[in-house]
């Protein structure tokens, strides 16, 4: 891809100079540019010693009057048209400047695209023609501002050929009273085109209205930034009037309609979003009412109702995920769960969202659907909910300009019929755009696992110019200048009667407003040679090949920190997706609609708030897995009345969902304690469940046990309790030897007994027994 604002960089020679070094020009075309996107140059001292001056970055000492341009007509010129330019010229130096003077001059004339991407890479000096200067009244003193107005017939251009002139708009003067030099410049176009156009191009704007999320992934507000950008001078505010103001025209009834078909492509998480804040007080990082964006957003979002029912509505996935960033780290579930027009695309936050809990069937069976299975995702509801439209769901954009062949196949599975990518992501990319010389057709397809997927292709130079149109030296006016050059030159190439093809797609975060973009939008319809066309209509324009896909140069992934982050919250999300009762994509939806917010494809620019928000999304996450848990008893002792006596536990599950868990309860270290499995459980929503777990005690005593639960495929769930269980009752073991030791005891009572019985047989026989002389009888003795 050709860097449009190449251009800009560089300077010019002292004033009425006719030639420039070699080595300037060189040295010009390799400054980098604001934006990217326009053929504006910045002046360089005479010979190639200055840096260029870029907005924010000082003072060109050498050029120091900036030249800002509000009006330059006309777009294109036919012959006898007297050419305006109006501005304003300030002195950015700390000296005087006296006896101000301005003209226009130009440079060779360009046909083609192709030609006017080596202009502005290698910017032409534009001394072909010199057209006598004007003055300006005004002297400049430092700081200070001055209009001008210039005028030139163009007969003393002497624009001999139809085409595309480089010009350059040349501010002589006097600096504190020395000789007069060349003080400012500024590069742009002076375009001509036939009366009669032998052909026309084609063009289709495909408009973004996306904002990174300032939810919480739990859903609450982190800031309150989207206030300052949906106000009056936000981003978004300036966004949508660009559409607002565009040209009407009568319709079939009468009525007033745009006069082109700009098609809105809407993230469902910012619709979301604004809902909520147009509800009512909400709470700011854990302050109550702390949001003060509640009017600005109900005016938002009523402004974007109007705007929705006149052009085409495209839903993109939910929190614009980046879905080239989450399919190479293996997570293609977030992309899908996203998607508008997939079933499976489930992800959504709305106000006071909690899915209606799955109360299970008494064999702990889910219950049965009562509604119809949805043919749609959740994105789609969202825009038909809160913008009473119909969007189309089968499109997706590539936010940096491509995707790859693995993430193509994800969409397509996900109802994606239909994708845009940037010519600079297509092999034969800048032929499909005419960068080349070839005819411009934005209409290709691609391979993909099933089949074939149809492409529509943006044009990247006017994406590029288009994201930074009010950026840029010069203003808009210059940059709506440069749109119309590199249109009249696409067109000048094409073949006698033909039309060529073009897609506008600006960048995500487009800052540009009505003077700039809405400018090129009307001028899509006021310009003889141009025709609106809608991104729909595109799609009917005969296929051309445009390659295969390949990585743009430009191409921004997100952190891979903050991926590894997410892809730890999307595994616990999954684990405890599968000991969901029922539809686990309703059951998770808000926390879905999180992790998607936090893959925001607007993230990939600060992968600091990306890592930040990957992390609050894995501990929201984490928080969710700890609202089922066992219930510890109070005194952290259980006792048991039996050998067989059960285990008599409570589990609390705080999820408004019901889940089927395992509980895990084990003995550390104790073969006195056996304890048996009961399997799967399903505990209802939002209660506590009592669980009786089969328990054999082999021995009195106490015994220390482990409880927790977890899901089916062993993720753990709460906390571990301790806890000690103890038993009075004799196991098998202490029994059998009870009973041993009491027949052994008895045995042995019995045998002195009988060996007392014969003694005292033996005695009655035998008669009593005489003491030998000397001796005194035994005494008497207990026969025990």
């Amino acid at each position: 891809m050709t860097r449009p604002a190449a251009a800009r960089a560089g300077g010019r020679p002292a004033a009425d100079a006719s030639a420039r070094p070699g080595a300037v020009r060189r040295a010009v075309a390799l400054v980098p540019l604001v934006a990217g996107a326009l053929a504006l140059a910045h002046p360089l001292p005479a010979p190639a010693q200055a840096a260029p001056a870029v907005p924010g970055d000082g003072v060109d000492a050498e050029r120091p009057v900036r030249i800002e341009v509000g009006r330059f007509e006309p777009r294109t010129v036919t012959p006898g048209s007297l050419i305006t330019v109006t501005g304003t010229l300030t002195n950015t130096g700390a000296l005087p400047i006296t006896d101000l003077a301005v003209r226009l001059q130009r440079g060779e004339v360009r046909t083609t695209r192709e030609e006017l991407a080596a202009a502005v890479a290698d910017p032409d000096p534009a001394t072909t023609v010199l057209a006598p200067f004007s003055e300006v009244p005004d002297d400049l003193a430092p700081g200070a501002s001055a209009g001008f107005s210039y005028t030139v017939p163009s007969d003393e251009l002497r624009l001999e050929r139809d085409g595309v002139y480089p010009a350059l708009l040349n501010v002589n003067g006097t600096v504190d009273g020395d000789e007069q030099q060349r003080v400012g410049e500024l590069s742009t176009f002076v375009v001509q085109q036939p009366v009669e156009p032998a052909a026309r191009t084609a063009v289709a704007w495909l408009w973004p209205l996306s904002e990174r999320s300032h939810r919480t992934p739990s859903g609450g507000f982190a800031d309150d930034g989207l206030t300052e950008v949906v106000a009056e001078g936000g981003r978004l505010d300036r966004a949508l009037a660009v559409v607002e103001r565009l040209p009407t025209a009568a319709a079939p009834d009468g009525a007033a309609a745009p006069a082109l078909q700009v098609t809105l492509a809407i993230d469902p998480a910012l619709v979301e979003e604004l809902s909520v804040m147009a509800e009512g007080p909400y709470a700011v990082d854990g302050e109550e009412d702390a949001g003060t964006g509640t009017d600005e957003a109900r005016a938002f979002l009523e402004r974007l109702r109007a705007v929705a029912a006149v052009h085409p509505v495209v839903a993109l996935p939910y929190g614009d995920v980046d879905a080239d960033s989450l399919q190479l780290a293996g997570l293609p579930g977030v992309v899908t769960r996203s998607l508008p027009g997939s079933p499976d695309g489930t992800a959504q936050d709305p106000p006071g969202a909690a899915p209606a809990p799955a109360t299970p069937t008494a064999d702990g069976a889910a219950p049965a659907e009562e509604e119809p299975p949805r043919t749609t995702g959740a994105g789609s509801v969202i825009l038909d909910d809160l913008l009473d439209v119909t969007p189309v769901t089968d499109l997706a954009w590539a936010a940096d300009g491509g995707f790859e062949p693995a993430t193509l196949d994800v969409l397509r599975d996900g109802g994606v019929d239909r994708v845009v990518l940037a010519g600079d992501a297509l092999t034969d990319g800048e032929s499909a755009v005419g960068l080349d010389g070839s005819d411009a057709v934005a209409h290709s397809t691609l391979p993909v696992a099933d089949g074939t997927i149809d492409v529509l292709v943006a044009d990247p130079t006017l994406t590029a110019l288009v994201g930074g149109a009010e950026d840029v030296p010069g203003g808009p006016r210059v940059a709506v200048q440069r749109y119309v050059a590199e249109l009249a030159a696409l067109t000048l190439q094409s073949p006698p009667g033909t039309e060529q093809t073009v897609l506008v797609a600006p960048p995500r975060d487009v800052r540009s407003g009505p003077d700039g973009a809405g400018a090129m939008m009307a001028d899509t319809t006021g310009l003889p040679w141009l025709r609106a066309e809608s991104v729909a209509g595109l799609g009917n324009v005969p296929v051309a090949d445009a390659g295969e896909v390949t990585t743009p140069a430009s191409v921004r992934r997100l952190d891979a920190e903050g991926m590894l982050a997410l892809a730890e919250a999307v595994a616990v999300r999954d684990d405890l997706a599968g000991a969901v009762v029922g539809d686990a994509g309703v059951a998770l939806q808000a926390y879905d609609a999180g992790i998607a917010r936090s893959a925001s494809v607007l993230r990939a620019q600060d992968p600091e708030a990306f890592r930040a928000a990957a992390e609050a999304a894995r501990a929201a996450v984490d928080r969710l897995r700890g609202r089922v848990t066992v219930v510890a008893p109070a005194d952290g002792t259980y006792t048991l009345a039996s050998s067989t006596a059960p285990l008599v536990l409570t589990v609390d599950n705080d999820l408004p969902f019901a889940v089927q868990v395992l509980l895990q309860v084990r003995t550390r270290g104790s073969r006195g304690l056996s304890i048996g499995d009961i399997g799967v459980q399903t505990l209802a929503p939002r209660e506590r469940t009592t669980l009786q777990v089969p328990t054999e005690v082999r021995q009195s005593g106490g015994f220390a046990v482990t409880a927790e639960v977890t899901t089916p495929s062993g993720g753990p769930l709460g906390e571990r309790v301790d806890m000690q269980v103890k038993s009075t009752a004799y196991g098998s073991i202490s029994l059998s030897i009870t009973i041993g030791a009491a027949s052994l005891l008895g045995l042995l009572f019995l045998r002195r007994f009988v060996n007392l019985v014969r003694r005292r047989r033996r005695g009655a026989v035998e008669g009593p027994e005489l003491a030998p002389p000397g001796l005194a009888a035994p005494p008497t003795r207990s026969p025990v």
